[in-house]
């Protein structure tokens, strides 16, 4: 079992990332941990920003009559 192309290109890419300059990886590794902050950072403020519904509120109701077995075949064949 040999190295293929794939294997070799891998082992290259990581190569140049490890020898390619000094601070490379640490550069790479703080601008992934930027990212991860504002992505926390953006969840926070949608929860923030959502209003829950008050205690006691009454639930929404969808009304929805069923659908018929044949109304669903038929949806399936022309849809």
């Amino acid at each position: 079992m040999g190295l293929s192309t794939w294997h070799l290109l891998i082992l290259a890419l990581v190569a140049l990332l490890v020898f390619g300059g000094s601070g490379r990886i640490s550069s790479i590794m703080g601008d992934m941990a930027k990212g991860i902050k504002s992505f926390k950072k953006g969840l926070s403020d949608d929860e923030e920003g959502e209003n829950p519904p008050a205690r006691g509120a009454d639930p929404k109701i969808i009304e929805q009559r069923p659908v018929e077995t044949s109304e669903r075949d038929r949806s399936k064949t022309t849809g």
